[in-house]
């Protein structure tokens, strides 16, 4: 029987902690972020990993920072086998990396070195990838540069966006993880460095970065709508005031227009011109303090007013 510390903290890595007590490891402990206010009342709320720690009644780490010299000794007190990693959200320190007799793994979503980084998901779709994965790999001090353990892959369908790729992800990550501990608890795993000039980033989403460019092609704009769907949502502005973009449908147009412009209004949406013939027809937004809406609901109220020839920006 190995003993495990594992060290996750949202939604992605709950399936992972799952799979490892399905898989009846002794899971010793769970290090997770701190609680954090969230929503407009500023609740303080657990987060996904320590509500299921306490389902099984893990102990429960969380270390405001792990590389405090008196944060990571607990964990190294406890004498675990191996630290498993899934989107934990600090670099680990040396000291802590090697205690374990098995080392510490990380359970990464996408197929290092490409995307290293924390919102590698949202990056694969943004950056119109037809396929990504999950990728286990030994930790070092330097961000997801370690050597890689397994991969598998997953394919990204038209139809996918951040909520849904994560799921799947989440699973194969958890999966993977399963087939991969036995091989490395009996040495048969030959770890594959990684070529740090292949290495692509996939840092956390900025906010400039969530606004609509609607000079960019069709393709790529509907790609980066659904690369922030369901969270943080693209953007863009009319008349001046906020509006979030939840989703769109690429429109294959031949109407004129300038990048930005309502070239169409249709009962249950509107069509955007963007840099190319493929339109985006815009059929779930939220405006400026308001509740998120269809387009058809849009339409019937608040956007009762809008006319071919809006320009949004």
């Amino acid at each position: 029987m190995k003993n495990i510390v594992f060290m996750g903290t949202p939604d992605f890595a709950v399936p992972v902690l799952q799979q490892l007590i399905n898989d009846q490891y002794n899971v010793i402990a769970v290090v997770t972020q701190p609680d954090r206010p969230k929503g407009r009342k500023k609740v303080l709320t657990p987060p996904p990993v320590k509500v299921e720690a306490e389902k099984h009644n893990i102990p429960i780490y969380q270390p405001e920072k792990i590389r405090l010299e008196e944060e990571y000794k607990k964990i190294i007190e406890l004498q675990p086998d191996l630290i498993v990693t899934a989107a934990f959200g600090q670099i680990l320190p040396k000291a802590l990396l090697d205690a374990p007799k098995y080392g510490c793994v990380n359970v990464h979503a996408s197929l290092l070195p490409k995307l290293r980084g924390g919102a590698p998901i949202h990056y694969s779709i943004i950056q119109g990838e037809a396929k990504t994965g999950v990728t286990i790999m030994y930790m070092v001090e330097k961000l997801d540069a370690g050597d890689i353990l397994t991969q598998v892959e997953v394919e990204i369908l038209e139809s996918d966006h951040v909520g849904t790729l994560h799921d799947k992800l989440s699973v194969a990550g958890s999966k993977l993880l399963s087939e991969t501990l036995p091989l490395l608890f009996e040495g048969k795993l030959n770890a594959i460095k990684q070529n740090d000039d292949e290495a692509t980033f996939a840092y956390n989403i900025k906010r400039e970065q969530e606004k609509i460019d609607w000079s960019k092609d069709g393709e790529e704009i509907y790609n980066h709508i659904r690369g922030l769907h369901p969270w943080p949502v693209a953007y863009t502005t009319l008349e001046g005031q906020v509006v979030k973009v939840w989703w769109g449908e690429k429109i294959t147009t031949t109407k004129s227009g300038n990048p930005g412009e309502v070239i169409h209004i249709e009962n249950d949406g509107f069509i955007v011109k963007t840099g190319n013939n493929i339109g985006i027809k815009i059929t779930d937004l939220q405006p400026a303090g308001k509740k998120r809406m269809t387009g058809e609901q849009y339409l019937n109220g608040a956007g009762s007013a809008l006319k071919e020839g809006v320009m949004l920006d």
